[in-house]
């Protein structure tokens, strides 16, 4: 392929990009295939020679797209969010058209720049404590993009590792590294992601793990009552990974707890917020973040909710030369006249090389800007909000644990093999894609909004296939859609029956005061209430608004008539009276009102 072809087949791949995502919905999410059906359709050997770009690409259509999982699919519910988006795309396709390496500052000075700025403006987003960034030439913390959170999490224990052994070292001079490793043990939840375990058996140190809650949170006591049984047996605490946000449930450590268990016996302190740290640039769910001060690094994937695509782990600690110590090596070929006055980041990862990533993460903070990226996380939550509603209404279903930002974990009543089977059967269809978790021996579906294309009618869709195939296992099983729940059905109540117990109870209730533009609504739902209770509490809350109170004589023989009749009047008529009630003082009365009060009487 040469420039010119290059031309004509990249816009050619630009519009198929774009007509994948726009129609994306119209995917059948999960595949139905099994293993080894590519194996079948393509050649063993690479060809011998060049093959035609239009023939490559036929088999991309044929072949590939149809045993994808369509992760940006608003019926993708599965794992957590892998998103994308057209800013963070054209970061990659200029990234990897420029194909730098950032290893450090003299083989690409932008590249590395980029990446502090980029990571300043986004720990400030999620409001970390100053601490984390890299603002001065003398910044002992600062940011770095690592490919995984499962990286940054062996990164940090690597690094713990590091100074804990130079410690015991001083205290033991006389043994060997290796002899001192087998004394270093590291703890997380029982609900940590897997990553940790794995990061602890490359690290070669013992792994406690320490029970959660009934919330499914690590408490410092827990953690506590841990680390002083091990002293005890002669072993050295030194690192402990806190999860906000956990894999089953999206559950939160207590991280102030934990934090303060840490400084105590000297342990560092990781942060793992794989899924919720994008959450933190709304400041409603920073609360979750109380402690963080006490953390020794922090990581978060943006390549999960905030759009930038895979790769792409926020890393944020804060003294960078415990990574040095742990990653450093400086042969001849890698020096440069700036070294030590420049970021080097290849001190602060596994790998030498590294891509252009902080390219697409500085295209999304801007296209989007905190104010889209807010709008955009809010989103997935009150969808996943609005699909926790529909799993409540149904009596066949529960949700065992809280639900937190955008994931719901629900099963089916009963034994576990109903909510097993049920997923199996989901999945099998395609429709939907779902995995599921087990907390204390219940077995759930983790139903996570994935997708920023996700709708009200999507989750209405993905719920009413969820009880298509609910009712038909419960149908096989116990021979009824319902199953062994028994259902009550909610007894009728005739507008007579509500005006006996409800004397003042009236159907302009039911009616706006506007001929014009009548608003009915359904009458079943209209609580018995004591009225005046009502209306009082209602005025006490909205007094809390930034409400224009309404103020004119017919406004005010409007609310004096409403006091006076007995019956009960519109939400408009109501919303009226609310806003009169919340003038503290008296408003100086008008003319027309003064000659009304002289005659003692009232105009109506």
């Amino acid at each position: 392929m040469d420039h010119t072809e290059f031309r004509v087949k990249a816009k050619e791949m630009v519009d198929y990009i774009a007509d994948y995502l726009e129609n994306i919905r119209d995917r059948r999410v999960y595949p139905g295939v099994q293993p080894g059906y590519l194996h079948k359709l393509l050649p063993t050997e690479a060809p011998e020679k060049p093959e035609k770009w239009d023939d490559i690409f036929k088999d991309v259509d044929q072949h590939i797209m149809p045993g994808l999982v369509h992760w940006q699919s608003p019926h993708m519910h599965a794992y957590f969010p892998a998103l994308t988006s057209y800013p963070s795309i054209m970061g990659d396709m200029l990234s990897s058209a420029l194909n730098v390496l950032c290893f450090t500052w003299a083989s690409s000075p932008a590249g590395t720049e980029l990446e502090t700025i980029a990571m300043n403006w986004l720990g400030k987003l999620l409001a970390l404590p100053e601490c984390f960034l890299n603002e001065k030439n003398d910044s002992p913390g600062g940011g770095v993009i690592q490919t995984t959170a499962s990286e940054a999490t062996l990164v940090s224990l690597l690094a713990a590792r590091t100074r804990a052994l130079m410690e015991l070292s001083k205290l033991n001079p006389e043994l060997q590294a290796a002899e001192l490793l087998g004394h270093l043990i590291c703890y997380c939840s029982d609900q940590a992601h897997s990553s940790v375990e794995k990061a602890g058996l490359i690290g070669l140190v013992r792994m406690r793990y320490i029970e959660s809650d009934e919330g499914q949170s690590m408490r410092g006591a827990k953690l506590e009552e841990a680390i002083v049984a091990d002293k005890e047996k002669g072993l050295v605490p030194f690192w402990v990974c806190a999860t906000l946000g956990t894999t089953g449930s999206v559950a939160f450590d207590n991280l102030r707890e934990i934090g303060q268990v840490c400084q105590k016996h000297g342990a560092w302190l990781h942060v793992d917020a794989a899924y919720a740290g994008s959450a933190f640039v709304c400041p409603e769910y920073r609360h979750w973040l109380d402690g963080v001060e006490l953390a020794d690094s922090f990581a978060f994937n943006p390549s999960k909710w905030l759009m930038v695509n895979f790769d792409c782990t926020a890393m944020w600690v804060k003294d960078s030369t415990a990574l040095h110590r742990t990653f450093n090596v400086n042969p001849i070929y890698l020096r440069h006249e700036n070294s030590g006055k420049a970021i080097d980041y290849m001190h602060w990862q596994i790998p030498l090389s590294r891509r252009f990533r902080a390219l697409k993460l500085w295209f999304v903070l801007r296209n989007y800007g905190v104010v889209g990226i807010q709008k955009h996380i809010r989103e997935g939550v009150r969808l996943a909000q609005k699909f926790a509603a529909l799993v409540l209404a149904d009596p066949r279903f529960e949700i065992p644990q809280p639900s937190n930002l955008g994931m719901v974990a629900f099963r089916l009543k009963g034994d576990n093999a109903f909510t097993e089977r049920l997923l199996k059967r989901l999945n099998a269809r395609g429709y939907i894609h779902a995995v599921p978790a087990c907390f204390k021996g219940i077995y759930v579906i983790r139903f996570t909004i994935t997708s920023q294309k996700t709708t009200n009618q999507d989750i209405l869709d993905d719920w009413n296939e969820i009880k298509i195939v609910a009712s038909e296992i419960l149908t096989d099983v116990f021979g009824s859609e319902n199953g062994n729940i028994a259902v009550v059905k909610k007894p009728r109540i005739s507008l007579k029956e509500t005006r006996e117990l409800n004397a003042t109870f009236g159907t302009s209730l039911l009616l706006a005061n506007s001929p014009m533009s009548p608003k009915i609504v359904n009458g079943t739902h209209a609580a018995i209430c004591d009225y005046e209770q009502v209306l009082t509490s209602c005025a006490q809350t909205f007094a809390q608004l930034k409400m224009e109170p309404k103020d004119s004589p017919e406004m005010r023989r409007r609310i004096r008539g409403i006091k006076m009749c007995g019956k009960k009047f519109s939400l408009d008529s109501c919303m009226d009276m609310v806003q009169g009630m919340m003038i503290e003082q008296p408003l100086p009365q008008f003319e027309e009102e003064r000659e009304d009060a002289s005659n003692g009487g009232f105009t109506y």
